[in-house]
């Protein structure tokens, strides 16, 4: 009977330490809730400027590649649970678009070019899908227990509020071209000024891959879906050039309008852009994650 009590209690024990185990494994995550976030890649750009030898489209089918420009981002990501966490994000990029990389023949007439900043604050939502898993302290071989995955897969989406501010060169300088009302903004009662500030949805995907248990490198798409037609500053037709030049100037004039083909394509109230489908831009980036230890009060530990 004595043999029988000291067994059960023996397992017991065994099957506690076992359990108690698990659960430090289980909550092992919450020791580096925080992790630093630093990306490096390029941008991409969908609206009237540029795109393939194609009628303009909104889908990744327009993008064309030779008007990548870099970017750079920081962040910080919080874990809400194990495969639930929110990162707030700071990216500048560059953003350009060029009607002399296609062939179609309107979308060539046209002429305009673009080339402008984007600053975009950001606070996404991120959902594992794979999620990483903390093993061992140290990687060690023949060594039981759990390993843990090394890659995390997550999609995220959120919101965001971008700067930009589309120039365009004349005669060798750059010019902003939101003042000068290349399409009579402010110069009617139906076409109002557009605003530099602007808010998107972002939507994408991302993967990591632990190097270590500080140090993880990553790869992440994300397309921004905005709210505004003028990041290119092209949206609807054409004002009447003379009239522009007397309210705005000569510079305004030649770049709202510097076609290279039959004037009739090209003169007042013709198609110049399209305003029932609105600009977007999208980021490629390489990451590289640093995983922060976490206080007993809960905060970053530097």
């Amino acid at each position: 009977m004595i043999k029988h009590i000291v067994l059960a209690i023996f397992l017991i024990l065994i099957i506690c330490d076992i359990s108690s185990a698990q659960r430090r494994r289980s909550g092992r995550w919450k020791q580096s809730r925080y992790e630093f976030v630093f990306g490096i890649g390029g941008t991409g750009f969908l609206g009237e400027l540029g795109g393939r030898d194609q009628v303009g489209t909104n889908s990744i089918r327009d993008l064309e590649i030779s008007l990548t420009r870099p970017l750079f981002s920081v962040g910080l990501r919080y874990k809400i649970e194990e495969y639930l966490a929110v990162k707030g994000a700071l990216t500048y990029g560059r953003l350009k678009g060029d009607d002399n990389t296609t062939k179609e023949i309107y979308r060539n007439n046209r002429n305009l070019s673009f080339r402008s900043p984007i600053i975009e604050l950001s606070v996404l939502g991120e959902y594992s899908l794979i999620r990483e898993k903390i093993g061992h302290k140290y990687n060690l071989r023949k060594v039981r227990g759990v390993k843990g995955f090394k890659t995390n897969t997550y999609l995220f989406t959120g919101i965001a509020v971008f700067y930009f501010n589309p120039r365009a060169q004349y005669n060798g300088k750059w010019y902003s071209l939101a003042p000068l009302s290349t399409e009579g903004q402010g110069l009617v009662p139906t076409r109002k000024k557009y605003s530099r500030v602007q808010v998107s949805i972002p939507i994408g995907i991302g993967i990591k891959y632990s190097l270590n248990r500080k140090l993880s490198m990553g790869l992440e798409y994300g397309v921004r879906k905005t709210f505004t037609d003028y990041i290119d500053d092209v949206s609807t037709t054409y004002y009447d050039k003379e009239l522009l030049r007397e309210a705005k100037g000569d510079v305004a004039a030649e770049l709202s309008n510097p076609s290279i083909g039959p004037e009739g394509w090209t003169g007042a109230n013709s198609q110049r852009g399209d305003s029932f489908n609105k600009d977007a831009y999208m980021f490629l980036q390489i990451t590289i994650t640093y995983k922060m230890r976490t206080t007993r009060g809960g905060l970053p530990k530097f």
